[in-house]
């Protein structure tokens, strides 16, 4: 049976009202192991989901760690020279009175711009953010972007790995320990935290109630890898689907992570070779309208 506090409310409700502060999954796993009257080692499960995902959340940070260095010290470097360093040099070539190079003029006329109109940009991208962020926080909007992402090129694998590492985790962990397959794949859908994977979970459960097989249902959804579904369909045809439920989550957090560190190696250089060429490129301006100049 469930487990009530003394205010009357289950576990997991009480727990679902502090603001922020239970993950999805775990709550999922919490509401499942309640309804199979199996609280105790969910605790357990949860307990290791917040581990694992604790330590992906670690890694994948470290992964990103440079990139997001490189991009804010090239962002910055980037906008001093357009709008301290030019405008002095413009001023300077202003009272010289000499014909500039057409590269030269492309760069003055581009920080001019964003000097005088600088302030007004910002505050329309901010004012853009803004409704983006709050269009996204409503459920259609975040089904509608997670969808997207799901179906880009690169972006779209990695999300489908992550997600299928935490459903796969949770769906194992409740299968382990003995709750009913509908509810562990409730709860699997509550840990995607991915609208468009949690969406293609609840069609495949409703052909689980139906009475198809869950391997079969979640390969005609999409809803996991294509490894993941290899190593559920050994599982479900040895009888071992928890114990394999689990190693294929393990399975999409690797692929998830090593495909995070093929896309870095990948952006780190082009990062590099994008701000070397706008710094470049300023340096040739500017050197080009020095070596123009002529003795009035």
């Amino acid at each position: 049976a469930e487990v009530f506090l003394p205010n009357g409310k289950p576990l997991s409700e009480a727990l679902t009202a502090v603001d922020g502060g239970i993950p999805a999954a775990v709550l999922g796993i919490l509401r499942a192991g309640e309804r199979g009257s199996r609280l105790g080692p969910a605790l357990e499960q949860a307990a290791l989901q917040l581990e694992q995902e604790a330590e992906l959340r670690t890694r994948l940070g470290q992964a990103l760690a440079y990139p997001v260095v490189l991009l804010v010290a090239g962002s910055a470097s980037v906008i001093v020279l357009a709008t301290v360093v030019l405008p002095r040099f413009a001023a300077l070539l202003t009272d010289l009175r000499q014909a500039l190079p057409p590269a030269t003029r492309l760069l003055l006329g581009l920080s001019d711009l964003l000097v005088r109109y600088g302030a007004a940009i910002g505050l329309a991208i901010a004012a853009a953010a803004a409704a983006a962020i709050g269009y996204l926080r409503t459920p259609a909007g975040r089904l509608s972007a997670h969808q997207l992402l799901l179906r880009l090129p690169v972006i779209g694998p990695l999300r489908a790995n992550l997600a299928t590492a935490r459903v796969a985790r949770a769906l194992g962990a409740m299968l382990v320990v003995g709750v009913p397959p509908l509810a562990a794949l409730e709860a699997a859908e509550q840990a995607a935290a991915d609208a468009g994977i949690a969406t293609r979970l609840a069609a495949a459960r409703r052909r689980v109630a139906e009475g198809q097989p869950i391997v079969k249902a979640l390969a005609a959804e999409g809803a996991l890898s294509g490894a993941a579904l290899q190593l559920l369909g050994v599982g479900e045809s040895s009888g071992r689907l928890g114990e394999l439920a689990v190693r294929a989550g393990d399975l999409a957090a690797f692929q998830s992570e090593a495909g995070l560190r093929t896309a870095l190696s990948l952006v780190e250089p082009l990062l590099v070779v994008l701000f070397g060429g706008l710094v470049a490129f300023v340096a040739a301006a500017l050197l080009q309208a020095v070596y123009s100049l002529r003795p009035l």
